[in-house]
């Protein structure tokens, strides 16, 4: 119902603003699918390739829309991240004339420091705890004059941004019932929360999270936001968030229809499937809801669901670590 959108954070119209914006700078990913896999998931499944967008993640969608909406007086831009929303604020500020300062954890891959320094981005080292990753960001806005902060999802126009993927996938499968992401902080899912259901009404829409590391999970079952005591060191280190953002929960309190975890071992499984039959080069955290729709809480969902597309949310791996080979 309309009144209701009203309240929450972004509208659909944000969502195709941000469209409007990427258009020519952002790629229209591929949908893939395979018939192997088709067969284990007793459903049709549609890969959305994120894995394929600017920086190897979805995340170039949220930071250039975010950028791209800031004024001429703003030079800077600040973020903590621990990799590709990191890559993809340093891109979007080198892109558009800015320059970005990253906060990032002493043990982010080394792929993803590598990739930041490479798009131009300046970074500042810290410990791997969400207080001191903010403590160092606060820092540096005090410090840098005319500076903006941009989270990588607690952010209308980092949400609006990622909402465009949801945008993309019903024009290129308009058939799909249901679409599953990854959650981290819940920018992702939030944004085609709002995006599919402003289009269709009836779509369902899932969110796929490690079990070890369940904040989204259990705040969703609460109803209230609950944060992980500690941090978790789940393979999926794109989705080592501690606690969901604020405005995405509000979101997804709205229109989620559920969450699916899946250990880490049936993480590393789908991630090899997807490399070795699909020869698709996904990260962890991108095979985390490719695992969801094998797992065995997802082959009881409503039968009339027949055909899900799945966010493959990106394709930043260190190849040095790759995660079957580390047995």
């Amino acid at each position: 119902p309309a009144f209701r959108a009203m309240s929450l954070p972004i509208t659909l119209q944000d969502v195709q603003d941000a469209a409007a914006r990427l258009a020519g700078v952002a790629h229209e990913t591929p949908v893939l699918a395979s018939s192997t896999f088709d067969g284990l998931a007793g459903r049709e499944i549609f890969f959305k390739c994120e894995n394929f967008q600017r920086v190897g993640a979805f995340k170039f969608r949220g930071a250039y829309n975010s950028i791209k909406k800031l004024g001429d007086n703003v030079q800077s831009v600040i973020t903590q991240s621990s990799g590709n929303h990191a890559q993809a604020l340093a891109l979007s500020a080198k892109l558009c004339g800015k320059t970005a300062h990253i906060v990032m954890p002493k043990n982010a891959p080394p792929c993803k420091l590598a990739a930041v320094r490479d798009y131009g981005g300046l970074i500042t080292l810290c410990e791997p705890t969400q207080a001191s990753r903010e403590a160092a960001a606060n820092e540096l806005l005090a410090s840098i004059p005319n500076a903006v902060m941009i989270p990588p999802f607690d952010y209308p126009d980092v949400m609006a941004g990622q909402g465009t993927l949801a945008l993309e996938i019903l024009r290129q499968v308009p058939h799909v019932d249901a679409i599953i992401a990854p959650i981290g902080g819940g920018g992702l899912i939030s944004g085609i929360c709002v995006a599919a259901k402003g289009i269709n009404p009836n779509i369902k829409v899932f969110g796929a999270e490690p079990a070890i590391a369940s904040d989204a999970y259990q705040s969703f079952k609460a109803g209230t936001r609950i944060a992980l005591e500690k941090p978790t060191n789940t393979i999926a280190d794109g989705l080592r968030t501690q606690l969901i953002g604020e405005r995405p929960f509000a979101v997804m309190k709205e229109l989620l229809d559920d969450i699916f975890l899946v250990s880490d071992d049936e993480i590393v499984q789908a991630q090899r499937f997807l490399w070795e039959r699909m020869k698709l080069v996904v990260e962890p955290s991108g095979a985390v809801p490719a695992a969801a729709v094998l797992s065995a809480a997802f082959k009881v969902v409503d039968p009339s669901i027949k055909r899900v597309a799945v966010v493959l949310s990106g394709g930043n791996q260190d190849l040095d670590a790759i995660p079957w080979m580390l047995k």
